[in-house]
């Protein structure tokens, strides 16, 4: 049901308004000046405002003005004497959708409402068109562990309960994510994504919840989170095992009360939001280490959906082959390759560490890389590195005598030493590379007892 705030000083107008709108089957909410309004649509998000013009307090240019910075996706229809066409004009160029002249039609006023209204609604369909070309990739598969996923994401879209993707790196949980928001009831409004591992500690609130003006140094203006962002859709923490425990205790508060106050603010913002996160990490583990809050691990964990490392879905590996060929075609082939038995059988034996995200950079790699239309075994063991495909006991030599979390850490200082040699030491390039912000890298270079070789 589409919601109308109505912010008019007459109690007259704001009743005839609100019994016509409502019996055409709107919410109505009602405010008598500016600042009222804009308090309740705080606490009481729209899909459309009604604002009079001529208002005591706050007049309704400035009230349309505060609209348009904080709420852009909002329509805003003014209601104005004959006296005040003039500001009524102004209006619309501000960005008011339309104007109603005193006296009111009330046919005039339902037309018009339903106009902006559908507007809107195209607004909504261009965000889920939009989510849906950013889908880059689909989820494939008919193993029996892709179709019980499938059966959990039906079963569970179309309620607002929380959802905890747990799986290794490159399973696909986005696409789980982005696939429970497309079959829900909030596919017309926004998916926003927020990898947790990629902020910094000291700017996660912000990324969150947002600022004022002022708030901090280099905040020069007002900042929506990621919360407010996903108002009416669906928000998804990437890796929410990787937020530090101060911003889990506020992530907890948001979403048993859905309100919170911007840093530096102190108006509180009420929003609706479904939370979908995931991690690669054994979150009941982190919990025992004291780094994961228990009550927001049972908060999140309403709905948990697994999704399997490909080496444990052999039988998906030709459909997404299938699949990453026709994707990664050659325009100059007019048939998309083909990966020969053999090859296959090399393909199905190795072990697949990065994934479904591995296997999709092989089949890209390889499109680019060769001429053959039926690739063949030595071509995939040349563009797998040649790996041993019956066990990868070479690989693991180095690490055989560790605990896992020591293993984990020697493996992440081996490969940030690597990563920065390729990049002479440069952290800020080493840094975008590795997909982490330099603050986030001089930690781990500090943590992991890293030297760095400065280059004459």
């Amino acid at each position: 049901m589409p919601s109308i705030l109505i912010i008019d000083d007459e109690q007259g107008i704001r009743t005839v308004l609100k019994d016509v709108l409502e019996d055409e089957g709107y919410d109505v909410v009602l405010a008598e000046d500016g600042y009222q309004g804009l308090s309740k649509l705080q606490a009481h998000p729209v899909d459309l405002v009604i604002l009079d013009v001529w208002l005591p307090n706050m007049g309704g240019i400035d009230v349309l003005k505060k609209l348009k910075e904080d709420y852009a996706d909002i329509e805003v229809i003014i209601i104005s004497g004959h006296a005040n066409i003039d500001i009524a004009v102004k209006a619309v160029k501000m960005g008011a959708f339309d104007f109603l002249e005193k006296p009111l039609s009330l046919e005039r006023v339902i037309t018009v409402v339903r106009n902006a209204l559908a507007l809107e609604g195209l607004r909504k369909e261009n965000r889920t068109l939009k989510n849906s070309i950013f889908m880059e990739d689909q989820m494939i598969g008919s193993s029996t562990a892709m179709k019980k996923i499938r059966a959990l994401i039906q079963q569970s879209a179309d309620s607002d309960a929380r959802i905890l993707i747990l799986g290794e790196n490159g399973t696909g949980k986005e696409l789980v994510a982005r696939a429970i928001h497309m079959k829900s009831k909030r596919a017309f409004g926004p998916f926003i994504e927020v990898n947790c591992a990629a902020i910094p500690d000291t700017l996660i609130e912000s990324e969150l919840f947002g600022h004022e003006k002022g708030a901090f140094t280099n905040a020069y203006s007002r900042r929506k989170g990621k919360f407010e962002l996903a108002h009416r859709g669906s928000l998804f923490l990437d890796e929410v095992a990787d937020l530090s425990l101060n911003a889990q205790a506020k992530v907890l508060r948001v979403i048993q009360e859905l309100i919170f106050e911007r840093i530096g603010g102190e108006e509180q913002i009420s929003v609706d939001v479904r939370l979908i996160a995931a991690t690669n990490k054994n979150i009941e583990e982190q919990i025992k280490k004291g780094k994961f809050r228990e009550d927001l691990y049972f908060r999140l964990n309403v709905v948990p959906i697994f999704v399997p490392p490909l080496r444990e879905r052999l039988e998906d590996i030709e459909e997404l082959i299938t699949y990453f060929m026709k994707k990664y075609k050659h325009p100059k082939y007019p048939q998309p390759k083909k990966i020969s038995s053999d090859a296959m059988t090399i393909l199905k034996s190795y072990h697949w560490p990065g994934n479904i995200r591995e296997l999709k950079n092989f089949m890209e790699r390889i499109n680019i890389m060769t001429e053959e239309q039926v690739i063949l075994p030595a071509t995939v063991n040349q563009y797998l590195g040649a790996i041993e495909t019956e066990a990868p006991d070479t690989m693991l030599h180095a690490f055989s005598d560790m605990k896992l979390n020591q293993a984990k850490d020697q493996f992440e200082k081996e490969f940030i030493v690597h990563k920065l040699k390729d990049n002479s030491f440069n952290i800020s390039k080493t840094a975008e590379i590795l997909g982490l912000y330099p603050s986030n890298l001089h930690n781990k270079i500090k943590k992991l007892g890293i030297k760095i070789e400065r280059c004459s």
